[in-house]
Formats: C-alpha cells, structure tokens, sequence
C-alpha cells in the first residue's frame, strides 16, 4: 500500500479531468430514469418460484449492483451449481430508453471516485439485483461439475429467488457457505490446470479513497474471491460450450502471447527477481507464483499487459472460438448490470436450454455487440490506465532527481521500455546500445501530476 502524498489535492482535480477527457457520463437523461422507475415496478410473470431453495450472495462488502447468488446441491457424485443471474432482460426491451442508453455505455465505468453505471440505480442496485431484502427475478443456470471439474449446462429456468444472505469476501464464514462450495472451487480449479489454463488473478491494483484522500495499493486477492470466480467461471463455460454446439452465441476470444512478448517477460522476471527456467513455458512458470508476494504480483500484471488482448466474437460455422488463457470455449453471461453483452449471452442460453429458438432482437444483437463493447472495453482500459499514470505521477512527484535501478524488457527505433526494479512501473528512457535484459541505472527527471506522465533519464 502506498498513500499518496496529495496535498494540494491534485488527484481529486485530475480525476475530474479524466472524467471530462473521457466523456464519463455524470447523470443518466430524465426519460431513461423515468424508464427505470417504470420498469422496476414490472411484475414477473414468467418465473417459477425458487424461493425456498438457500441462494446467497459473495461480493465486496460495498457492492450494491449483485449479478448472481448460487446455491450448490449434490447428484450422486456430480455437483449442482444453481447460478442466479439477474434478469435484466426482464425489465429492459428491446428498443426502449433503457437498452438505448445501455448500447451507448456498453459497461460500468469505475473511478476512485465514483462509478458511472450501465443501468439506473433503480435496478442496477434495486429492483434488478440479487440482494436479500425480498424476491428479485433471475434466470437459474444449472451448471453439473463432474469430479473431473468438466462443467456442463444441464438447464436453466427464470425464477423468482430470494437470498438469504449478502456476504463479503472479507468477513464471510465458512458456516455461512453451502457446505459443497471448497469442493466446488477445487473440482473447477483442478480441471484449469488439466486443461493448461493461465488465468493469471494478481492482486488488484487500484486508487482508491483513504481518510479523505487517496491512496495506490494493491488489493490482495483473497481465497474467497477466487472460490467464487471457480462459479462464474463454471458457469461462463457450460454456457459457451452449449452455444457452441447450438451454432449460435457470443464469444470471448484471445490469442497467445507472442514470442516477443514472451522474450519480454522473461526479461521482467529477471527484473524482479524471479527465477524462470529456460525450459519452462509461461503457464508452467505462472503456477510457481503467489500472487500476494509483491513482486510475483507486478509480474502478473506484467503477464496481463502483455497479452494481446480479449475480443468478442459472434458463433461462426466451422470456427472454435478459443481464449487462450482459459484455454478453453469461453463466454461472458455472468454480469449482465455490468456489462451490455452479457444480457443477450444469458438470453440465447435461456433459450437453448429450453429448446427455443433464440429471439430474433437477440439474433440481430449478436454480430453487433463486438464493436459496441470493443469501445467500451477501450474506454475503461483507456480511463483504468490514466488513473494509474496519475496516481504514479502524484506518487513520484517530489521524487524528481532520484535514481533507481532498472532492467531493459524490450527496444526498438522510438525508445527503450524499461521496468523499474524496486517501484512496480514501466516507463520509457532515451538510451543507445542497449539490449532486453540489461540492467541500467535511470534517474527521475519529471513526475508531472497534470499531464499524467513521469521521465527518466539514463545514468549508468
């Protein structure tokens, strides 16, 4: 963790700046929250009435907007995750002032200060969540994990649930969890490393509000967040694996690091520190690490930058959608108050488990969601990444003239990108005659707070 020393408050207006350069909306247009409140008061009609089965919630501590509650039985030696999901669907149509506005955001936008929602509270965080002061409509996914982890859809019905609790990673108990959920997380993480997945989960870094101010920390990943992504991720699977099968769907897609990319990291190992063997592949390595060590951790996100990114992509006859990390058929159905396409995800697999054909709005969706959630992945990454510059600027300034070490993790004809070995950032230095993995001494020249930017010099 390390607090900011912002005396002169320079974040709070630089956040503000990014919200403007940005676009970030501050408020949703009267007849969309007007939609809302109509929409909220809608009665479900079309849900069967799961309200006695024990479904419960596991977020952060101040979420409000709850995507899924689950619940885990058993059938012989198979388990029964029963994935709630939000049923936006049900309040937003086709069309309307709410599925206008949401095609214009594509996401929820997150700032230290604030966060501009998908939805309108009214049921981002009322009538459309999953929290537990009274029935909320959902559609259930019922997801089998054999004992291999193998994760198949076996049906999926819109309910009516009620959970029974809101837990937190932080504070929750193991009594307050259905007695099948360390198994469940374990069968789904075995069947990650029988597959060779990477899906590399560092400690998040984030700018956040401290007494205050603020303050860059890394978030530590907790046990029980990564036992709850196991679900999501169970979940995102079956889902894809049945759209794939039907012909039909909305894909998340990503290539492998390439060999530069590799060569580069390897270098960033050794900027931290790390022994990678020459025979070991970049999976191989990326299960040796603890994503709570610090320095493990600035190499996973090392990992995360150098990839080439996730796209989505519509079903395609004879193509298998493939995303290398997960290594595996993969999809997003698990965020629909969050994330645009993950409403018509849900949709088509609602319909497919019911043998239905899927509705034609959703039909005429699917080859157009890439490029509205292309710009706005775009953005937020644009906007995730200009919080952090500021934040490290804020950080350094005041530092200006002192030098640190560094490694070279990859040149080329503009400038030489080098990864400082004690602070976890990558900046780009003037130097001739160097090559990835030499080390360097550089000092700071300039941490500029307002144009988010800092500079270093070569000095040895």
């Amino acid at each position: 963790m390390r607090s900011l020393n912002d005396h002169d408050h320079v974040l709070g207006s630089g956040l503000a700046a990014i919200r403007r350069q940005y676009t970030v909306p501050q408020a949703f247009p009267p007849e969309v929250l007007a939609a809302a409140d109509a929409a909220a008061r809608r009665p479900p009609t079309e849900h069967a009435d799961r309200t006695d089965w024990e479904f419960v919630t596991l977020d952060p501590a101040t979420s409000t907007d709850l995507d899924q509650a689950f619940a885990i039985s058993r059938s012989g030696d198979a388990l029964l995750l029963h994935y709630a999901i939000a049923d936006v669907a049900w309040f937003v149509h086709d069309g309307d002032p709410l599925d206008t506005e949401a095609w214009l955001r594509g996401s929820t936008l997150y700032l230290p200060d604030g966060k501009a929602g998908l939805y309108p509270p009214a049921l981002a965080e009322g009538a459309a969540s999953l929290l537990p002061d009274g029935p909320r409509p959902a559609v259930v996914f019922h997801v089998r994990v054999g004992t291999d982890g193998n994760a198949v859809l076996d049906g999926a019905e819109r309910a009516i649930i009620h959970s029974r609790a809101k837990l937190a990673y932080d504070t929750v108990a193991a009594h307050e969890l259905p007695a099948e959920f360390d198994e469940l997380s374990r069968r789904v993480q075995a069947a990650e490393e029988a597959r060779g997945a990477a899906r590399l989960e560092p400690p998040e870094q984030v700018v956040e509000r401290n007494n205050g101010g603020y303050q860059l920390s890394f978030r530590p990943r907790l046990a029980t967040e990564s036992q709850n992504a196991a679900m999501s991720l169970a979940t995102n699977l079956a889902v894809a694996q049945a759209m794939q099968l039907a012909g039909t769907g909305l894909f998340r897609v990503m290539a492998e690091p390439d060999e530069r990319a590799v060569a580069r990291l390897r270098h960033t190992a050794r900027a931290f520190g790390l022994r990678w063997p020459a025979e070991a592949t970049l999976e191989t390595f990326s299960r040796t690490l603890d994503p709570n060590v610090p320095t493990h951790a600035a190499f996973i996100m090392a990992v995360r930058r150098a990839g080439r990114g996730a796209d989505y992509v519509p079903f395609a006859a004879g193509v298998t959608p493939w995303h290398a990390a997960m290594a595996a058929t993969y999809a997003h159905a698990t965020a629909p108050l969050r994330r645009l396409a993950d409403r018509y995800v849900v949709q088509t697999a609602l319909a497919i488990a019911n043998g239905k054909p899927v509705p034609d709005h959703v039909v005429a969706a699917l080859p157009k969601l890439p490029a509205a959630m292309e710009r706005a992945d775009t953005v937020g990454s644009r906007i995730d990444r200009a919080v952090i510059d500021l934040a490290e600027a804020v950080m350094l300034h005041g530092r200006e003239g002192e030098s640190f070490d560094a490694i070279v993790v990859d040149d080329d004809e503009e400038a030489t990108r080098i990864q400082l070995s004690a602070v976890a950032v990558v900046a780009k230095v003037k130097a001739h005659g160097v090559r990835p993995g030499d080390e360097m001494r550089v000092k700071l020249v300039r941490a500029d707070p307002e144009q988010r930017t800092v500079e270093f010099q070569r000095v040895s």
